[in-house]
């Protein structure tokens, strides 16, 4: 058994078993005389519940995530040509996507009898945000070997930077990987050092600046998305008031009606107990009558 095989084993383990388990194959790999694998899954680090929930949609919905991954790429290319539109039209499908896998992520937890809160989740979208944003975090991602959650800040190769934890890791176009090599006497540089880096930092503001007016075209989006939203709750709750002032109405009306049938009610028993006793009186006047006229022969 290789490290990857014990980690794509331990990465889809719950992170109430990861410990144990980890501790399994440290023992197995020591009876095995392996100590330098040993070594190396000790290592291992326990994922945080945000880590497990990546791992599962990794595991569970690996086309989900891989499509999700291609689109960081396409991404990443429309920012290098400054591309405005692509890049408008491309973070409104990243929002929609990642916003997706966090549901679903809470979903493939609650199957496993696992309840997640919605900051767990939204450590998901950002940890999904970050793998469209870093290649390395896209690769654990993909692999199902993210240990925790991640963030970042702006998009693409200029002014990343995500983090995992505590250890961040940035990468800037506006500064040289390395020193550029001195002129040498005699010759004169085709570009000043001054000149390279202000068109290095231009090209950082113009690519940061495509990234906000997107990020602003999105909150725009959502906002006119709220107000609609609440124009039908509010068109929605007038439209219960005024039927409960309808309802009102009408059960006012039915006990006025109540009302006046009672009254009726109350004068027909009296009419009926008036009936009753003048019956009574007029039977025994009949009764009188046929005695007298029985006497009389």
């Amino acid at each position: 058994m290789t490290l990857d095989d014990v980690a794509d084993e331990l990465y889809g383990l719950d992170p109430g078993e990861f410990v144990e388990a980890r501790t399994a194959q440290v023992t197995a790999a020591r009876e095995n005389k392996d100590r330098a694998l040993a070594t190396e899954i000790g290592k291992l680090r326990k994922p945080t519940v945000v880590g497990w929930l990546v791992n599962l949609l990794a595991r569970e919905l690996p086309d989900e995530v891989d499509a999700l991954l291609t689109l960081g790429e396409a991404l990443r290319d429309a920012q290098r040509h400054l591309s405005g539109p692509d890049l408008r039209r491309l973070n409104t499908q990243r929002q929609q996507v990642v916003r997706a896998l966090a549901r679903k992520a809470g979903e493939l937890a609650a199957e496993r009898g696992r309840t997640v809160g919605e900051d767990a989740l939204r450590d998901v979208g950002q940890t999904l945000h970050a793998a469209l944003a870093d290649a390395e975090t896209a690769e654990q991602v993909r692999r199902g070997r993210v240990v925790t959650a991640a963030s970042y800040s702006g998009f693409g190769p200029a002014g990343l930077s995500v983090v995992q934890g505590k250890t961040a890791k940035k990468t800037s176009t506006s500064e040289p990987a390395t020193a550029p090599p001195a002129d040498k006497p005699g010759k004169k540089s085709k570009k000043k050092p001054v000149e390279r880096d202000r068109d290095a930092e231009r090209a950082a503001a113009e690519a940061e600046l495509a990234e906000v007016t997107s990020r602003a075209e999105e909150v725009r989006g959502e906002l006119t998305d709220a107000r609609t939203e609440l124009e039908k709750a509010r068109s929605t709750l007038t439209e219960i008031d005024h039927r409960i002032e309808e309802l009102r109405a009408e059960l006012e009306h039915a006990e006025q009606e109540r009302q006046f049938t009672r009254n009726a009610e109350k004068a027909s028993a009296e009419a009926v107990h008036r009936g009753e006793r003048d019956l009574d009186a007029a039977e025994r006047r009949v009764e009188e009558a046929r005695r007298a006229v029985d006497d009389l022969g």
